[in-house]
C-alpha cells in the first residue's frame, strides 16, 4: 500500500464527504503521519510517555515467574531488566522493521501475560533449569509463528468492522480491570490494598490528566499522560506511597548476559504449552493491528500483519538469548495513541530505546519505577478506556442495523466479558485450555469471528454488512476521513 498516494486521497475524500471538514493540505511529497519524524524532544517525551503506560505491564511477568520457579530477588530484578531490553529490541522491530519484518506502524510489543500461567506450571520450583526449560520452549514457539506468519495474515478477510469493532471494544473492557487493580495497590496480599489512600491518589491522577487534556494545548497537551504521571508522583511522595527502595538497590550497569541461566533446555510439554501461547498472542496481535490502524488511519492488510506477526515471533525467539520471555502487542499503549493523537512510528520506536538503555541501566529504570501503582492506575483508565471508545466507534460503521450483526457482537461481547466478570467461570476445564478460555479477547475474537461466518457468508448471505467489503483483499478501501465523517452524521 503506497502511503503518500493514499493520504492525499483521503484528504480529498474528507472535502468531498463533508463540506465542513478543511482538509490537511497535501502534496506529493507529504508523508503520512506514521512515518513522519518530530523534533528531538518531542521524540523522547512522547516516546518515554509511552514508556511510562507500559513499563508495569512489563515487568510484572519476571516479578511473578521468578519468585515462583524459586530465583533469588536479585535474580528476579535481572529477569525484569532483561524484559525490559527484549521489549526494546522487539518494539524496533515493529517500528522500524527491515526486509518483511515489522508492520511499521506505532506499535509496542513487550511481554506477553497470556504466557504468565503456563511459565508458571512449566518452572515451579526448578530453579535455574525451570527458566531454562521455559526459554527452550519460547524459542521452538517463536520460530514455529514466524514459519506460520504468512498464513496466519490471511485471517484478515474475517475482521471486517463488526469483528474488528468488536474485538478493539473487548480490549479496552479487558484493560480497564488491570486500571483498578493498580489504583488499589496491584497487590492483592497488601494490608493497604484498595485503601482510601490508593484510591484517592488514582482519582487525583485522573483528574488531573483529564484537566490537563482541556487546559493544555499543542505538544504539552499531547503528553497529558506524562505530566499527569509525573505530578501524581510527587503528590504521592508526602502521602507515603512512594517506594525509592528500587533506586538504593539498583545497580548502575547491568548488561543481560546470554543465556545467563544456563542453555535452554527443550520437553514436549513445555514447547506444546507456549506454542498454544504463542497462537493466542498471533490472534491478540492481528486484532490490535487492526485496531491501531483504522486509530492511526492507515489501515492494516495483510502484508502489514504479515510483517507484524513476523516481528512479534521473531521478538520471541530472540527474546529467550537474552534472558527474556515472550513478546506481543501492548494494547495500552494503542489507547495512548487515540488519545495522543500522536501517531508517528519513530516516536515508538524513540520508546524503544528508552526500554533498552532502561534494561542495560538498571539505576535508570528504577527512576521510571517510582511512580506509584495508583498514579499509574489513575492514568490507565483513561488510556484503557479510550481503547473501547475506538472500538465502539468502528461498531458505528459496522452497520448494525442490518442481519444479526447486533447479534455477533451480543455474543462475542458477552463470552469475552465472562473472565473479567467471572475469573473462575472455567475452573473446571483443564488447564491447558484455560491459555485461551482465560483470555476474553482471545475467545471474544474466536466467537466474533466464527458467527460472522454463520450469519454472513454461509447461506449466501453476504450483504449483511456492506461494510465487509473493505476486509477482503484487493477490495477498495473507504476512505478514514470519509467514514469518520459517515459515523459522525
Amino acid at each position: 500500500m503506497a502511503a503518500t498516494p493514499r493520504f492525499r486521497n483521503d484528504a480529498d475524500a474528507a472535502s468531498d464527504a463533508d463540506p465542513h471538514l478543511v482538509p490537511e493540505p497535501a502534496s506529493a511529497n507529504r508523508k503520512h503521519p506514521v512515518d513522519e519524524t518530530l523534533p528531538p524532544l518531542k521524540m523522547f517525551t512522547s516516546g518515554l510517555q509511552h514508556v511510562a503506560a507500559m513499563y508495569a505491564g512489563v515487568v510484572a511477568p519476571p516479578m511473578i515467574v521468578g519468585p515462583a520457579v524459586g530465583l533469588t530477588p536479585k535474580e528476579t530484578a535481572f529477569l525484569m531488566g532483561a524484559s525490559l531490553f527484549t521489549a526494546g529490541l522487539a518494539t524496533l522491530l515493529q517500528t522500524l522493521g527491515f526486509w518483511r519484518i515489522g508492520a511499521r506502524l506505532p506499535f509496542v510489543n513487550g511481554v506477553s501475560f497470556a504466557g504468565v500461567t503456563p511459565m508458571v506450571a512449566i518452572g515451579k520450583d526448578r530453579g535455574h533449569d525451570g527458566i531454562a526449560v521455559i526459554f527452550g520452549a519460547i524459542i521452538v514457539a517463536g520460530l514455529l509463528g514466524f514459519l506460520l506468519a504468512p498464513y496466519f495474515c490471511k485471517l484478515v478477510r474475517f475482521f471486517p468492522p463488526v469483528v474488528t469493532g468488536t474485538v478493539i471494544t473487548l480490549i479496552g473492557l479487558s484493560l480497564l480491570p488491570v486500571a483498578f487493580n493498580w489504583s488499589q495497590g496491584g497487590n492483592a496480599t497488601a494490608g493497604d490494598y484498595g485503601s482510601t489512600t490508593n484510591i484517592t491518589m488514582a482519582a487525583a491522577t485522573l483528574v488531573i490528566v483529564l484537566a490537563l487534556r482541556k487546559l493544555l494545548r499543542g505538544f504539552l497537551q499531547q503528553i497529558a499522560i506524562l505530566l499527569g504521571l509525573v505530578l501524581g508522583t510527587l503528590i504521592a511522595i508526602p502521602v507515603g506511597i512512594t517506594d525509592f527502595g528500587a533506586i538504593k538497590d539498583a545497580d548502575l550497569i547491568g548488561f543481560p548476559t546470554p543465556f545467563h541461566f544456563g542453555p535452554p533446555q527443550f520437553e514436549a510439554a513445555a514447547i506444546v504449552s507456549m506454542c498454544i501461547v504463542m497462537l493466542v498472542c498471533m490472534t491478540e496481535s492481528t486484532a490490535d493491528m487492526l485496531a491501531l490502524g483504522r486509530i492511526v488511519d492507515r489501515p492494516a492488510d495483510e502484508r502489514t500483519i504479515e510483517g507484524g506477526l513476523r516481528a512479534d515471533t521473531l521478538g520471541s525467539a530472540i527474546s529467550p538469548l537474552f534472558n527474556g520471555f515472550m513478546c506481543s502487542a501492548f494494547a495500552q499503549n494503542i489507547g495512548l495513541v487515540a488519545m495522543t493523537k500522536v501517531r508517528s512510528r519513530f516516536v515508538v520506536a524513540a520508546g524503544g530505546g528508552i526500554l533498552i538503555v532502561l534494561g542495560l541501566v538498571p539505576v535508570a529504570a528504577s527512576v521510571i519505577a517510582l511512580v506509584p501503582l495508583p498514579v499509574l492506575g489513575g492514568a490507565g483508565i483513561v488510556l484503557f478506556g479510550s481503547v473501547a471508545a475506538s472500538g465502539i466507534q468502528t461498531l458505528a460503521t459496522a452497520a448494525l442495523e442490518k442481519g444479526e450483526n447486533a447479534l455477533i457482537v451480543a455474543a462475542a461481547v458477552g463470552i469475552g466479558l465472562i473472565p473479567i466478570a467471572a475469573p473462575d467461570f472455567y475452573h473446571a476445564f483443564p488447564k491447558d485450555a484455560l491459555v485461551v478460555l482465560d483470555s476474553g479477547i482471545s475467545t471474544g475474537c474466536v466467537v466474533a469471528i466464527v458467527l460472522n461466518l454463520a450469519f454472513n457468508h454461509l447461506g449466501g448471505n453476504r450483504d449483511a454488512d456492506p461494510s465487509e467489503q473493505e476486509s477482503r483483499p484487493g477490495a477498495k478501501q473507504e476512505s478514514p476521513a470519509a467514514a469518520s465523517s459517515a459515523a459522525a452524521h
